[in-house]
């Protein structure tokens, strides 16, 4: 007992002081981020359990203790062991149900943002609205008296929660313990088939251009029309990928004098000015702003650029490329 204590002491007093209850849910989101981050357990099963209890139970039971941090007072004098207010069951639905509505409405919040939603930010969002939460909780369940203080009874959660799932007091507890059970088993399943199993048909890549205006603001408006040979046009090339995997792009930027007839473009000559190589996980957005400085010189030319999954081919054209975006252009001597 008294080397417990010994360790116990070389950390420091709010996490001595945090109550049980809370210090498992900061444990969790520290598990969930070492499995998430780790390489070689991002691989396995152990993502998905932590995952999906660290977006569907942790988020909601650190508010939930954040906005009822007491007991509630006692229903009778004489048995002050049955609290009124919320009880364990009441305290485990509402965190679920809390976390089904707050983790979507952070996500809605972070797809505005600059970042997106992507696995870093989201696990940067939820850490800190949790860790946040658990903190407000701390802070307002310690500055009740003693007895008024949740102390989480987990064998009388546990009794009590046996007792409300397979010895309802009336049929009416009855169907809504069936239907509580069924929600949690179709939330959790349904999230879970979502993270493992994404749909094949939403996979596509973006790439577009936009050009700069004078706020530093990005807008697909104002293309460059005429160039003069050797001096730079500026665009911005985005790509952005959706393919539900980690893809190594390729893009290549070259001008093209074409001719069109019969509905049919031929390249009758290609000058091939740039290549980007940009990496991009999944739901990420990459924006490269860049100069191009063409010294094919001719009218209603073709300034194409090429998007390919890996290396391009040795003969880069707009029939081979996975994605193909162009502007027409004209290029003068001065």
């Amino acid at each position: 007992m008294s080397q417990r204590r010994d360790w116990r002491l070389f950390l420091p007093e709010p996490v001595r002081s945090l109550p049980a209850d809370l210090a498992v849910v900061v444990a969790g989101v520290a598990l969930t981020l070492v499995v998430t981050l780790t390489p070689g357990l991002a691989e396995t099963p152990l993502r998905d359990i932590a995952g999906l209890v660290f977006s569907l139970f942790l988020p909601g039971y650190a508010l939930i203790a954040a906005l009822f941090p007491e007991r509630g007072p006692p229903i009778d004098a004489e048995d002050r062991d049955r609290m009124g207010g919320i009880d364990g069951i009441e305290r485990v639905a509402l965190s679920f149900g809390t976390s089904i509505a707050v983790v979507p409405l952070l996500g809605l919040v972070l797809n505005f943002t600059p970042w997106g939603i992507r696995l870093g930010p989201i696990l940067v969002t939820l850490s800190g609205f949790t860790l946040v939460a658990t903190a407000f909780a701390a802070t307002r369940r310690s500055a009740l008296p003693e007895d008024e203080r949740l102390v989480v009874p987990y064998e009388r959660w546990f009794a009590a929660a046996r007792d409300e799932l397979f010895s309802p007091a009336s049929r009416t507890d009855a169907m809504l313990n069936v239907v509580l059970v069924v929600s949690v088993v179709l939330a959790t399943a349904s999230v879970g088939y979502a993270v493992a199993v994404p749909k094949d048909g939403e996979s596509f890549t973006e790439l577009y251009l936009l050009t700069e205006d004078g706020n530093d603001e990005l807008t697909a408006d104002n293309y460059p029309e005429e160039l003069v040979r050797g001096e730079p046009a500026s665009l911005v090339l985005g790509v952005g990928n959706q393919e539900h995997r980690t893809v190594n792009y390729t893009v290549v930027t070259v001008l093209q004098r074409v001719e069109v007839s019969n509905n049919s473009t031929t390249v009758l000559e290609s000058e091939r000015l740039r290549t980007f190589t940009p990496r991009l996980e999944h739901n990420e957005t990459w924006h490269e702003p860049h100069e191009v400085r063409p010294t094919m010189t001719g009218e209603r030319l073709r300034l194409t650029y090429l998007l390919y999954e890996g290396a391009p081919p040795a003969a880069p054209t707009a029939d081979n490329a996975y994605r193909e975006v162009h502007l027409w252009v004209t290029v003068r001597a001065e």
